[in-house]
């Protein structure tokens, strides 16, 4: 079984991009976590193994030339180094740009995932803080008629408000909630005697959210796209209902 903390926080964890609150709860899922700490380990690892290595060359007089000459500053070419120095030169230089294009590759994917794990993790905190007494609904109806108008106004994106009462989710309510800085449209469904919050807002390119889904703390999610907008379903519901309440949000 994989951990889902190894995925989705060792990363925020090692370059010190979580909040107090969870690094602290992050450390203490160390100390029952195998899995991740020998993840952090290895990266800790890798991270000292880079610093350590003496990778630094100095850039040829040729490369000063061509940036200057590309940027249309004034020119201050000094003479080419002879052939023996561009030779000893071009091994390093390889090194280093092996090293560079890995670092920014390992960059281009570590970072959506990090930002996805922070998401997750606020989105489960709203639902956590929505079941305390008074905080759950803005609007109380099962009528999807009272309730898709009442989000007129309130956001700027039209929410995809529907009735599954039939199929064992009835809608109960709606709310607005803050993720990420932004204004969210929730949807409340009851399933049995379970909670499920629909969290649904437009998708953001500056700050794109992975598809995932998952459990933390005793609370299940289902994160997904759906043309212009990202959805998400939290609930201590099981996995299996989620997903059947995502299918009929999106056939």
């Amino acid at each position: 079984m994989t951990c889902d903390f190894s995925r989705t926080m060792v990363h925020g964890y090692l370059d010190g991009e979580l909040d107090a609150v969870r690094a602290s709860e992050f450390e203490r899922h160390l100390e029952g976590c195998a899995e991740c700490r020998v993840a952090l380990e290895q990266m800790e690892s890798l991270r000292n193994r880079l610093r350590q290595s003496d990778l630094y060359s100095h850039a040829p007089p040729r490369l000063e030339v061509q940036l200057r000459k590309q940027l249309s500053l004034p020119s201050t070419a000094r003479p080419e180094a002879p052939l023996w120095w561009r030779r000893w030169f071009v091994a390093p230089a390889f090194s280093l740009a092996a090293v560079v294009v890995v670092f920014w590759l390992a960059l281009w994917f570590v970072q959506p995932h990090t930002h996805s794990a922070e998401i997750t993790a606020e989105l489960i905190d709203a639902h956590v803080r929505s079941l305390q007494p008074g905080h759950l609904t803005d609007v109380i109806s099962t009528d999807q008629h009272t309730v898709k108008p009442w989000f007129d106004g309130k956001v700027d994106f039209i929410p995809p408000v529907a009735d599954y009462s039939d199929k064992g989710f009835a809608l109960t309510g709606g709310r607005l909630d803050v993720v990420d800085g932004h204004n969210v449209a929730v949807l409340i469904y009851a399933r049995a005697k379970h909670v499920v919050n629909l969290f649904v807002w437009p998708s953001r390119t500056t700050a794109p959210v992975s598809d995932s889904s998952g459990s933390r703390q005793g609370y299940n999610w289902v994160l997904w796209h759906s043309g212009d907008m990202t959805l998400c379903l939290v609930s201590d519901t099981a996995p299996a209902s989620l997903t059947q309440l995502k299918n009929l949000i999106q056939p």
